[in-house]
């Protein structure tokens, strides 16, 4: 379980990115978060893995404080919390399966690590998150030869490699087209009932928030305004996440 109480987020530059966020996740839940560009979504997902510390309140992940996690600790803490980024963070140059092995690199002894050598159980397990997301055929493709959406799944394996509890998506679907955004979000989905983890996902795409979450989180200014199912997302609610843009969100004309 995640939960937040009275949180805060404060950049140096005094810009207030969160403010007094009270939130509960469950376990197995797929929960979108929508807003406007700025309004917080990425700093709230980023602060569960403490990529962000957070100003003030308290964040908990499975009871544990995650502000007084550091060292050792967090190192441990994070193989349990896998991210997934809009620009995949793939090398390109290597082949599927490498970038795929890398979910383990953090586990390696410092020679292993300089010379690349992972076990057995670690390279089955590798070609098994693949085949999870049906590319396992793509294994020993070089990675700048996959479209992009076979290199989020890639991104989505090698998360999956890594057996976490929570999966965090930060605009995964961003950068591709809507038919390669449905194919995505439909692993994204698989993976929620199939194996139970827990997904919390960024999204610009109202329409597939709605489609493929049962619950939404909506952000606008730090704050969070909306927190229900999907289905009870309307227009009324959509205008007050997005003010003036809704029309653009949704794209409609005035």
């Amino acid at each position: 379980m995640i939960k937040f109480e009275h949180v805060d987020k404060v950049y140096p530059n005094k810009t207030k990115a969160l403010s007094d966020i009270n939130l509960t996740i469950q376990d197995g839940e797929f929960v979108a978060i929508i807003g406007k560009s700025g309004a917080g979504k990425s700093t709230l997902i980023r602060t569960i893995n403490k990529m962000h510390d957070i100003t003030a309140g308290k964040l908990l992940v499975d009871d544990v404080n995650v502000a007084s996690i550091k060292g050792n600790s967090l190192r441990e803490f994070r193989k349990n919390i896998g991210m997934i980024f809009q620009s995949f963070n793939l090398i390109e140059r290597t082949s599927v399966i490498n970038n795929v092995l890398t979910a383990f690199v953090p586990t390696l002894t410092p020679i292993k690590r300089l010379f690349g050598v992972f076990s057995q159980e670690q390279k089955l397990r590798a070609l098994a998150s693949l085949d999870q997301v049906d590319i396992l055929d793509k294994a020993f493709s070089k990675t700048n030869q996959l479209s992009g959406g076979q290199q989020q799944r890639v991104a989505l394996a090698r998360t999956l490699a890594q057996n976490p509890k929570v999966i965090l998506a930060d605009e995964p679907v961003a950068s591709l087209d809507p038919v390669t955004s449905v194919e995505v979000m439909n692993y994204f989905k698989q993976v929620n009932e199939e194996l139970g983890m827990t997904i919390l996902i960024n999204i610009h795409d109202v329409e597939l928030a709605l489609r493929y979450c049962k619950r939404v989180i909506g952000i606008r200014d730090g704050r969070i305004v909306y927190d229900g199912y999907a289905e009870d997302v309307d227009r009324k609610v959509l205008v007050n996440i997005y003010g003036d843009e809704y029309h653009k969100v949704m794209g409609k004309e005035e």
